[in-house]
């Protein structure tokens, strides 16, 4: 049987963490870079990104945040209360951060609105070619992989990546002085929760992975939880490239990891 985990400092300090967690972050850490050092977050923060790839990236991505809510519910569902602390915790978590999520779909569709991409293009129009890649990932993560898995691939490794790449786009004066005045506030509303509040929310997945797995988990395990995570970052690049491919296919998922 596994110890049981107890976090021994700071939330959000990797240290705190088991050494097998530690050494998992450090090898997925070169996948990570190339999802949030993507020349699209460059291009973006510096008002350079062209229409087209503007309209690729609000409805190439609007899948995976219009159905965050259900992969966060299909974790719900695989929990059983009492059974374990990690079973409490992840139950508990999960339950008060579903609603949350549906709010953030709505600031999507105002940050598309505010640049220029109309709310029946995102969810009606078609996503450019091979951009599902991350939503599929996340769906099939959630539906069947393990507790442990589905929280590491989504809300650790996802959201902790998008915390990254929101924040240097909401501190950008020049990106938010390229949106319209009028609503401007609005439409950078999902960029400003993002940057702050997934500070902590990828590590308090972090912390639900561990109290489920605990101090010693198996080899086999601690290798498949860093797969789905390495998974998650090049699933991300992917759909970034693919939205980006209007512009000349320059600054790939590839580039950046390498």
């Amino acid at each position: 049987m596994n110890t049981r985990f107890e976090r021994t400092g700071a939330l959000t300090e990797l240290s705190s963490y088991p050494y097998w967690v530690q050494d998992m972050v450090a090898d997925c850490e070169k996948a990570k870079q190339g999802v949030v050092q993507h020349e699209l977050w460059a291009r973006m923060s510096e008002a350079r990104l062209d229409r087209e790839s503007t309209r690729n990236f609000m409805v190439g991505v609007w899948p995976v945040i219009e159905r965050f809510p259900a992969y966060m519910a299909y974790n719900l569902l695989k929990t059983n209360y009492g059974r374990s602390p990690g079973d409490n915790l992840a139950r508990r978590w999960l339950v008060r951060n579903i609603r949350v999520e549906q709010n953030h779909a709505e600031y999507w569709l105002n940050w598309a609105e505010s640049a220029g991409v109309r709310l029946e293009e995102v969810t009606m129009g078609r996503p450019p070619a091979g951009s599902q890649v991350l939503a599929s990932w996340c769906e099939e993560v959630s539906r069947g992989g393990e507790l442990a898995a589905g929280i590491a691939a989504t809300n650790y490794a996802v959201e902790g990546a998008t915390g990254e790449w929101s924040q240097r786009i909401y501190e950008s004066v020049t990106y938010a002085e390229s949106l319209p005045e009028q609503g401007r506030t609005k439409g950078l509303r999902w960029l400003q929760l993002h940057a702050a509040y997934d500070d902590t929310h990828p590590w308090e997945a972090l912390e639900i992975v561990c109290t489920l797995v605990g101090m010693t988990p198996g080899v086999d395990q601690v290798r498949h939880l860093g797969e789905c995570i390495s998974r998650s970052y090049t699933s991300m690049g992917i759909t970034l490239d693919r939205c980006m491919e209007s512009s000349g296919k320059l600054g790939t998922w590839a580039d950046a990891a390498a």
